[in-house]
């Protein structure tokens, strides 16, 4: 079949499956659903308008959630019958569980939620996040937090232990889980797979994810689920959006700005309306900072401003039916102190498409069919955002302007086989297209003038099973998954050398791989009366190398290296999950063996501080950029090699008494490259954090420390599609303090001083600091000193 017509036709059979399970399901239903509801009060008895709550059926891992209405009325329809857990919460108010609840078929069933006044709606987060389910962290992206509140996703995801950053500026960082980078972590906006155009990574899928326009952010670690795609193995981020059924006319409003030093100055809004046939939501995100300056007060090349846009409207019909059109648009600017070019335009668009149906029978719980298409347009220039300085490599103003086109789809259906036992089965897919053009003399000749040169397509088709069985007593959970991956290089030249590159014949022109790639998981959960859970899984991933690794690179003896194996990565999970009485914890450890792991290295030696990182040229290849000094070699290469590693975290929380509460932290990863005998590349160091906490209903005061340790374990000029290992780092630590005053129920202020100390430092993993005009060029690109940030937050 002509591949411009099989994600047609993938989508058609996705269809046809879901529209047969669809009227099967319907055919067979003899029972009516259930139904259940209640009211959210106070302990005084009164009613607590707009309060979120949380219905989760005790014998699966799905969840739904309605909002309150103005009387503090909630109500969940189209309900198999099952055993349900709710839960509720509001600002002001601490999280409570209701009474569980039995629900039968065509009986409404009720179950009232009394709200206790919280100070932990006070406190900013600093360290510990909601860890209920084993692997995963659920977190509410819209509570203060510390250092200073997320402009994007990985700036979220690095107050969560086991994450760390690549900096690259003062945006668009690249999230590291346990030591992976790239497309080993799975990051989904909405259930889509959002992908970057950069051939450098300036624009990662987390640079397009403003936090606070999400509603909950979820993190599964390893390879323990097939629900979301192909490949990632190191875990998978649910940016996510809750959609709620309202029973009742309603207006939901959130607004917070964020101001802080250097310019910071963000802001967001979302509004959601609704009544009982459907709804419509409005969201818009701002973010922008100058340059910022380190501990030392040298500026450091990183101002930037970006902005988003986006909106849903839904037709709920009834309670059990749900269908959405949603889009979005964004764009912005961003200057990169660890390469030669800026990003000046980050142009998104973006169109969604999604159907559910609930109840659909006593043996389906649900059926939901997405569709999406995500176009991103991506402008790298050496002159908007710095002055231009003429070089041996770059002698002219020069563009590069790569763009990406993803078209995707899933289907999930999840069945209720039995007392205990959910499965949820499905399909996905996606295409990716990708193209380039340049110019290496604007505005003399103009890269729009050139037409766009397609590099390079990917074609992924996946199908999977997941089941659930046992309660919080002892529960089994286990996954298979299968995908076929094609990719196709277009290129018939690359280019080598410096600056854009001379042009060469390309050796693996036209070439069509095609590998299928099973992955799965097997994991056992047991819970104890003690309140302490246990968890053990071993899980297997298979990833298909991504356009970072197989166009913009060499091979070790090809200018190609598109013949990249993939990589299969065999891991252990275990740990434990405690509450006991005012303590609660958690702690995870994993181990794993990575055959084909595959290695980014430079294939130059570094001879100052001011080596820096790649670009890509008009035909796809690679050309060196933020060089100092020259460098004897002048490319990088991917390679297959054999590696280990294991590593964990720990958390732990103490209510010390009703106003004081102490977290802590610690993360650790640990990994070798087997084949070459080396320490793996680009693995943080130890790190701890300790924070404590003093509040009342209205006010909070709180400290965090960060400990950072030594990394004397390197491997120079090896590391993953974003870095490579520079040297050795010396240990760290830096002091931040807090504070919060809860104004009135549902107006927060919040604000800080990151860095108190104005400590010099930079994270191992950063990337190395580029010759800059007008900044000083450091080994790594260091991390900004004290700031000074306030926060405020309206919930209406």
């Amino acid at each position: 079949m002509d591949s411009r017509f099989r994600p047609l036709s993938r989508l058609a059979l996705s269809s046809a499956v879901a529209l047969a399970l669809f009227f099967s399901a319907a055919a067979r239903g003899e029972d009516s659903p259930g139904g259940l509801g209640g009211v959210v009060k106070d302990r005084t008895g009164a009613l607590v308008p707009a309060a979120r709550v949380e219905l989760r059926r005790l014998d699966s891992p799905l969840l739904r959630t309605t909002l309150a209405d103005a009387q503090g009325h909630y109500s969940f329809d189209a309900l198999p019958a099952g055993r349900y857990a709710v839960a509720a919460s509001a600002p002001g108010f601490a999280r409570a569980a209701g009474p569980e609840v039995a629900v039968s078929s065509g009986v409404d069933s009720g179950a009232d939620i009394i709200l206790d006044v919280a100070l932990r709606e006070t406190f900013v987060e600093v360290t510990a996040h909601s860890t209920e389910r084993p692997l995963t962290i659920e977190s509410d992206p819209r509570t203060p937090r510390q250092p200073i509140p997320a402009h994007d996703g990985a700036d979220y995801l690095k107050t969560i232990p086991g994450f760390s950053v690549i900096r690259k500026g003062g945006t668009d960082g690249d999230p590291v889980l346990r030591g992976m980078a790239g497309s080993r972590v799975g990051i989904l906006l909405d259930g889509e797979n959002v992908l970057g155009g950069c051939g450098n990574r300036m624009d990662p899928p987390t640079a397009y994810a403003f936090p606070e326009a999400y509603d909950r952010i979820t993190v599964l670690k390893g390879p323990q689920t097939v629900l979301y795609g192909p490949g990632s193995s190191a875990g998978v981020v649910l940016f996510e959006r809750e959609r709620e059924r309202y029973d009742a006319p309603a207006v939901h409003a959130y607004v917070s700005p964020t101001l802080g030093r250097f310019g910071r100055n963000d802001q967001v809004a979302d509004l959601r309306a609704g009544v009982r046939q459907g709804y419509v939501q409005l969201a818009a995100s701002r973010s922008a900072m100058d340059d910022y300056e380190d501990g030392s007060g040298a500026a450091v090349h990183s101002h930037y401003e970006r902005w988003s846009a986006n909106g849903a409207v839904g037709w709920t019909p009834d309670a059990a039916t749900r269908l959405e059109l949603s889009g979005a648009r964004s764009d912005g600017e961003a200057a990169y102190a660890d390469r030669m070019m800026d990003g000046v335009r980050f142009s998104r668009e973006n169109l969604g498409l999604r159907f559910e149906r609930r109840a659909l029978a006593p043996w389906m719980e649900s059926l939901e069919v997405q569709g999406y298409y995500n176009y991103v347009d991506h402008v790298m220039d050496n002159y908007s955002l710095r002055p231009f300085t003429p070089s041996m490599m770059m002698p002219n103003p020069s563009v590069a302007n790569p763009d990406r086109r993803t078209v995707g789809g899933r289907m999930l259906a999840s069945l209720h086989l039995g007392a205990g036992t959910t499965t949820r089965i499905g399909a996905d897919w996606q295409d990716n297209r990708h193209s380039v053009r340049s110019s290496s003399n604007q505005p003399a000749d103009p890269f729009e003038d050139h037409e766009r040169m397609r590099d390079a397509t990917f074609e992924d088709f996946g199908v999977f099973a997941e089941a659930t069985h046992g309660d919080s007593g002892g529960r089994l959970v286990a996954g298979a998954r299968v995908d076929w991956w094609t990719g196709h290089d277009e290129r018939q030249t690359v280019s080598v050398g410096m600056g854009m590159g001379s042009a060469m014949p390309n050796p693996t022109a036209d070439l069509r791989r095609h590998e299928t790639l099973p992955s799965g998981f097997l994991r056992y959960e047991r819970g104890l009366r003690s309140g302490t859970t246990l968890f053990a899984g071993v899980g297997h991933a298979e990833r298909a190398p991504d356009y970072w690794e197989l166009v913009s690179k060499e091979s070790g003896d090809s200018l190609s290296a598109f013949e990249t194996r993939p990589e299969k990565t065999t891991q252990l999970d275990a740990g434990l999950l405690f509450r006991q009485g005012p303590v609660s914890g958690s702690v995870s450890l994993f181990a794993n063996t990575i055959a084909d792991f595959i290695l980014i290295q430079s294939r130059y030696t570094k001879t100052s501080a001011g080596s820096g990182g790649m670009e890509t040229g008009m035909s796809g290849g690679s050309s060196m950029g933020g060089m100092s000094t020259m460098s004897s070699r002048q490319a990088t290469i991917t390679r297959n090699v054999d590696a280990t590693s294991w590593g964990g975290e720990a958390t732990v929380a103490w209510t010390a008494t009703r106003r004081l509460k102490l977290d802590g932290s610690l993360a650790y990863v640990r990994g070798q490259n087997t084949t070459d005998d080396l320490p793996l590349a680009q693995l943080p160091p130890l790190e701890g954090r300790i924070a404590t906490q003093y509040g009342t209903e209205h006010w909070s005061v709180g400290a965090l420390v960060r400990l950072v340790a030594a990394q004397s374990r390197y491997a120079l000029n090896q590391g993953n599609i974003v870095g490579q290992d520079l040297g050795p780092t010396s240990a760290f630590s830096i002091v931040s303090l807090n504070a919060a005053w809860r104004i009135a129920t549902r107006l927060r202020l919040a604000g800080g001083v990151d860095n108190l100390l104005d400590t010099t430092y930079a994270e191992f993993i950063s990337r190395s600091g580029s010759d800059v005009p007008g900044f000083t060029t450091t080994t790594r690109v260091n991390e900004p000193g004290r700031t000074l940030w306030v926060k405020l937050d309206l919930r209406y």
